[in-house]
């Protein structure tokens, strides 16, 4: 039998990225207002961190609580009997946490700062079991989480290639102002790790997950 999953995004590339891999979930798209989540939690760390029980929140893990938010509004929105993975990615660049630029200013901007250089691409995993059968065994939705980060050397391009791309629109509602499965791939020269986890959801990351809730990623998969 299949087990039952979701995936909380409504994310082209993770949806593709997921079926090349056998995988055919049921998407349910979050409904999280991503800045006062984000807001909500730096504010929080941040007093925890000055009242010396807690440390700083760290670049990488901002995308995982949003990944985290993103799954528990499905699971309180929706009780899927499911098991549910939410998503975000980030970039980090010159200490910075960088998320979808939302307009060309922006984006060729940032274009600007980053051709010829790296950054670190960060994609948070949460992963959410609220399968019926766990939840009589623990009295609650099961949580595993964890965040894929990648190094990403950006070519040089000249203003001509940066107006011609953001021209495209692609740049404007991906974290980073790029992808590298689209028409950004020829601005990016190589990548130092996941090449799933920057498209948005990587692949051996999600197996380990699984694995911690004692499921194995084949069984995610319909047969024939």
């Amino acid at each position: 039998m299949v087990v039952p999953f979701v995936l909380a995004s409504q994310s082209p590339a993770r949806l593709a990225t997921l079926r090349s891999a056998g995988i055919e979930p049921q998407v349910i798209v979050s409904h999280v207002d991503e800045d006062a989540v984000l807001a909500h939690v730096r504010t929080t760390f941040e007093e925890r961190a000055r009242a010396g029980i807690g440390l700083p929140l760290s670049l990488a893990d901002q995308p995982y609580l949003l990944a985290r938010a993103k799954a528990d509004d499905v699971v309180t929105r929706h009780s899927p009997d499911a098991i549910v993975l939410g998503c975000d990615s980030m970039l980090e660049f010159d200490g910075e946490i960088l998320g979808k630029p939302g307009t060309p200013e922006v984006a060729r901007e940032r274009w600007r700062a980053m051709r010829g250089r790296d950054g670190v691409l960060h994609s948070g995993h949460a992963l959410v079991d609220n399968r019926l059968e766990r939840r009589e065994e623990t009295g609650q939705p099961t949580l595993a989480g964890d965040t894929s980060s990648t190094v990403v050397h950006f070519a040089d391009l000249s203003d001509r290639e940066i107006d011609a791309y953001v021209a495209t629109g692609e740049p404007l509602n991906v974290a980073g102002a790029f992808t590298v499965d689209g028409l950004g791939g020829p601005y990016v020269e190589r990548i130092d790790g996941d090449f799933h986890g920057v498209v948005g959801v990587s692949l051996p990351l999600l197996r380990r997950l699984l694995r911690g809730l004692g499921v194995d990623i084949h069984e995610l998969r319909h047969s024939g």
